[in-house]
């Protein structure tokens, strides 16, 4: 059974929105076993819905649409549905009321344009919405593969809650499911990794391993399918296992998990704290951790300054005493870290954004780990997409971190 999915809304056209729905849609079809053709972004036109709609209609035996069911007039997905089907639009009477009710409830008078979307496609089934005026629609179309066509409003809230709801347990599983998992890694690039991982990445695989970049953390994506959910766990994890024993210390975690995730729950489970000193980052490293719901555990705040000299200064004048007028990065790090009576003390340096003319080196960041007596300091070049510098020099003082718990050597 194929399915394929239509994002309908010129603002999805336009960049203004991203479209979401369509890819939490897919994977919520592979988990139930079911191939996803094909994702179709279309802005609102009606003569292109009908043709597209049609056209899946007709090769795969579920097409769901999201968006256009609101009460405007750029709303057209029941006027697209009912033309591709030779149908008319006829009041329902019980989404009428449904409709009714919700505008009593919060005191509102039902404008007439909201009658709109209790109009339904001849022949076509309700798909009920418990938190939203906009109801679903779910029309079987008439001609091969007798495909189910259903409509969800495109706020993702309500879309999701209906398709788990209405309309996941009404549609027949596939022969054999589809898994995925991710293992997240750090301290080395794509080709880098690949080649130690030798034939895991290899096609034709079963499970098969891709590999994703995005500000410098790499993501292997095992992908695979069985008849049983048990089938599919068993090769997941038998791959999990191979990667992590090629890998070694690179990988740091799986599915969502952050660097800053894995070094707080380390830190939380020692009962240790730490802080951070950042020159001239506007906060980016104390930022990526305070958004992390666990951190105010083992995270005490963070010192944010525009350069060393100014650091300098606000150190001295809150209990700070430093040898010489010009102390080191690793100086001012180990001052911050007494003064806020932490066990750990990352720190982040600022970077030569704009280098001279004459001088063909490249930029560099310094990143410094005091943790007691062990002074762990780095200088990472900053080549590349200017793009993912904030994000990796981060994320590279935090690794520092997890290594230095986990025992490594750095």
């Amino acid at each position: 059974m194929h399915a394929e999915i239509i994002a309908i809304g010129s603002e999805l056209t336009s960049g203004a929105k991203l479209d979401t729905n369509s890819q939490w849609l897919s994977q919520r079809l592979a988990e139930h076993g079911l191939f996803v053709r094909a994702h179709h972004t279309v802005a609102d036109d009606l003569p292109e819905l009908v043709q597209l709609l049609r056209t899946c209609a007709q090769r795969s035996s579920l097409v769901l649409i999201t968006g256009g069911l609101g009460p405007t007039l750029d709303d057209l997905t029941r006027q697209m549905m009912a033309e591709m089907a030779g149908v008319d639009l006829v009041l329902n009477e019980e989404a009428l009321a449904h409709l009714e009710r919700l505008f009593s409830r919060r005191n509102i008078v039902m404008p007439e344009r909201n009658k709109i979307q209790a109009m339904f496609p001849t022949g076509s089934e309700v798909v009920h919405n418990p938190i939203g005026t906009a109801p679903g629609i779910w029309l079987k179309a008439d001609f091969p593969p007798h495909a189910d066509i259903i409509a969800l409003p495109g706020v993702p809230s309500e879309m999701q809650r209906m398709f788990l709801e209405e309309v996941l347990p009404k549609v027949p599983a596939g022969k054999r499911l589809i898994r995925h998992a991710r293992i997240n890694c750090f301290g080395r690039g794509e080709s880098a990794l690949e080649e130690l991982l030798g034939d895991v990445t290899a096609r034709g695989r079963d499970p098969e391993v891709g590999i994703t970049a995005h500000e410098a953390t790499i993501t292997l994506r095992i992908n695979t399918s069985g008849e049983t959910v048990e089938e599919c766990e068993i090769k997941i994890r038998e791959t999990k296992e191979l990667i992590t024993t090629r890998l070694g210390h690179f990988v740091f975690g799986e599915e969502d998990q952050e660097l800053e995730h894995i070094v707080v729950d380390l830190l939380n489970a020692r009962r240790e704290t730490f802080s951070t000193l950042e020159l001239g980052t506007g906060g980016l490293l104390a930022n990526r951790v305070h958004d992390y719901m666990e951190s105010p555990k083992s995270y005490l705040g963070g010192l944010i300054y525009a350069d060393q000299q100014r650091a300098r200064t606000a150190l001295s004048r809150i209990g700070a005493s430093f040898k010489n007028e010009s102390p080191s990065f690793v100086e001012l790090a180990q001052a911050a870290r007494e003064l806020m009576e932490t066990d750990y003390l990352l720190a982040i340096s600022d970077w030569d954004r704009e280098p001279s003319e004459k001088d063909d080196r490249v930029p560099e960041a310094t990143i410094v780990l005091v943790a007691g007596d062990t002074i762990v300091e780095k200088h990472l070049s900053l080549g590349g997409d200017p793009g993912i510098i904030k994000g990796r020099v981060s994320k590279a003082v935090l690794n520092a971190l997890r290594l230095h718990l986990l025992g490594v050597e750095l």
